[in-house]
């Protein structure tokens, strides 16, 4: 086992749960993530829902380091996000007990599409529509494939 993922183990929640094809984290929000006012800062959102979105891809099975660190040879690849649609519905403040639910809704060869909301119990604060692509290390895109395919799509609705 990799020393990285020793604290996973000892935390097993720490990446938060699946819940069938959806992935669910709690967040906490902490003074570092509010304004002036107590209210969480519009950025924040975008930083619950990256922490959503790499835990999700752990609990699929798909480690950052493994895919940047490649094998002799292979190449080295990371995911970027290219778009982020977002809609602010309602407003956290300082305390508050969030969910963060990712959902992945498109696999294409070239491209993940992903849903992300933010819920204070059953109340929607902020949705999503993201983007994301697989790079190169010189930033070209790259083919979804393999076996990075056959683990995000286990996922996509049916």
């Amino acid at each position: 086992m990799a020393e990285d993922s020793e604290p996973l183990m000892a935390w097993p929640d720490i990446a938060g749960r699946l819940e069938g094809q959806v992935h669910v984290l709690p967040v906490r929000v902490y003074y570092e993530d509010t304004d002036f006012s107590g209210v969480v800062y519009h950025a924040g959102y975008f930083r619950f829902c990256e922490r959503g979105r790499s835990d999700f891809l752990r609990l699929s099975g798909i480690d950052h380091h493994e895919l940047h660190n490649a094998a002799k040879g292979a190449e080295k690849l990371a995911f970027a996000v290219t778009r982020i649609e977002a809609d602010f519905v309602g407003a956290a403040r300082i305390d508050d007990l969030l969910e963060v639910r990712t959902r992945y809704s498109a696999l294409t060869a070239a491209r993940i599409l992903i849903e992300q909301e933010v819920f204070r119990l059953d109340e929607a604060l902020f949705r999503a529509h993201v983007t994301v692509v697989l790079l190169n290390q010189a930033g070209r895109p790259r083919r979804i494939g393999g076996i990075l395919a056959k683990r995000l799509g286990g996922f996509l609705p049916d």
